[in-house]
């Protein structure tokens, strides 16, 4: 079942249950849950999915699913979407606003979680007609905010077996019906690291008998974003920014520590790997320079998410099957982090990005991780044609007989 066929068969599945998914996106909506305490989201996904005669597994934490279709030793797909929610205040008003105080949905995870349903229960009617060639496994993700969601789906086994991965994230930069794909690099790797200076403090008029330790700090602050941008090859978007420093507590006397804290972001994973070791060593070059002693605190977020040629190619085709080549976007590339990238460390795979702004709307774009955000609903099933025929196309892909992919690729 390939092209048309594919797409007048979601167009049939969508139209008849699209506002149940609505509902159920609302709902979610409604009631967020923070990470690795989805609780009732796990619930309410094992009932859908059990009803329709699959056989979820709640991951070891107690939140978060892994549901199998299909059977056999045929290739296997997975499809991620995450589950959590973020420590913010719903500011809209709307039915289907938060009902839980200083939480919300406000990233999309509600969208994700309701496309990643959809599309199982669809793909449970093509296995249960003969139609799959292959195996699909949905993994409903926890914690992805946090981080820590994905590997403990990959400590979990959630990925053994699996051949390739696709996963979706909502996109306010992009109108409802619009995709955006990228081959390389999409998100960044995200640390956070802290730096804590000490040494003798004393009185501000005599600061040569002291560390003078906040001149120090500022020296850390200024000099260390400039000094890394000639020790990382340009290319890697390395980005060292602060978000706090903090010493001293009155204007006539040197403390006797401080500290400053910031993210380290970049696009490559050479990069990303070695950076706690060159961040320490330029550290303690410029603290030793004024006599301070520096202690830093590096921990590792996530590294960059960069999608797998093929895995673009597969999510180029299922657009183009199912809502037409026109609505498919380049998109660029983003500073943001995304837990999907320990995925993409064992297998290959791809994210992409979901429009969700309407095209009819004259109100401003409601960017994501704030209290005001929303979506146009139609995105839920742009998101199941795609992430539906994606996991079609790689089990078509998988499932032909190595001759004749080797066939194709000589008439390409």
């Amino acid at each position: 079942m390939q092209g048309r066929d594919l797409r007048e068969q979601l167009t049939a599945f969508l139209a008849r249950r699209e506002r149940e998914f609505i509902e159920f996106r609302r709902d979610l909506h409604m009631h967020p849950e923070l990470a690795f305490a989805e609780h009732r989201t796990t619930q309410r996904l094992a009932e859908r999915l059990r009803a329709a005669g699959l056989a979820p597994r709640t991951l070891p934490q107690g939140t978060g699913l892994i549901c199998d279709i299909g059977s056999g030793d045929g290739p296997m797909v997975a499809l991620r979407g995450d589950i959590d929610a973020l420590p913010l205040t719903d500011e809209k008003d709307v039915p289907y606003r938060s009902t839980v105080p200083g939480a919300a949905h406000a990233c999309g995870h509600d969208v994700h979680t309701t496309v990643l349903l959809a599309t199982g229960l669809f793909l449970a009617q093509q296995a249960h007609a003969g139609a799959l060639p292959g195996r699909v496994r949905l993994i409903f993700q926890p914690a992805e905010e946090l981080p820590g969601g994905a590997r403990e789906v990959i400590d979990a086994g959630g990925i053994e077996g699996v051949d390739r991965i696709f996963a979706l994230h909502c996109d306010p930069r992009l109108l409802c019906g619009q995709v955006g794909l990228r081959t390389g690099p999409i998100t960044a790797a995200c640390d956070q690291l802290l730096v804590r200076l000490s040494g003798a403090g004393g009185h501000t008029a005599r600061p040569h008998l002291t560390t003078d330790l906040v001149y120090a700090l500022g020296k850390i602050v200024t000099e260390l974003p400039a000094a890394l941008s000639r020790r990382v090859d340009p290319r890697a978007s390395f980005s060292l920014v602060w978000g706090r420093v903090s010493a001293g507590s009155a204007p006539n006397a040197i403390p006797d520590d401080g500290v400053a804290e910031g993210t380290v972001r970049c696009l490559d994973d050479d990069a990303w790997h070695a950076a706690p070791d060159i961040i320490k060593e330029l550290i303690d070059s410029v603290a030793s320079a004024y006599g301070a002693a520096a202690e830093l605190d590096y921990r590792r977020g996530v590294p960059p998410t960069v999608n797998e040629a093929g895995s673009v190619q597969m999510l180029r085709d299922a657009c183009a099957q199912t809502l037409g080549q026109e609505a498919i976007a380049t998109t660029p590339q983003s500073l943001g982090g995304e837990d999907f990238a320990w995925y993409l460390e064992h297998v290959p795979g791809a994210l992409a990005r979901l429009g969700t702004h309407s095209p009819t709307s004259d109100e401003p774009m409601l960017d994501l991780h704030r209290g005001t955000f929303d979506i146009d609903e139609r995105a839920i099933g742009v998101g199941v044609q795609v992430m539906a025929a994606a996991a079609l196309t790689s089990l078509w892909e998988g499932a032909r007989p190595a001759g004749d992919q080797m066939e194709d690729a000589a008439l390409a």
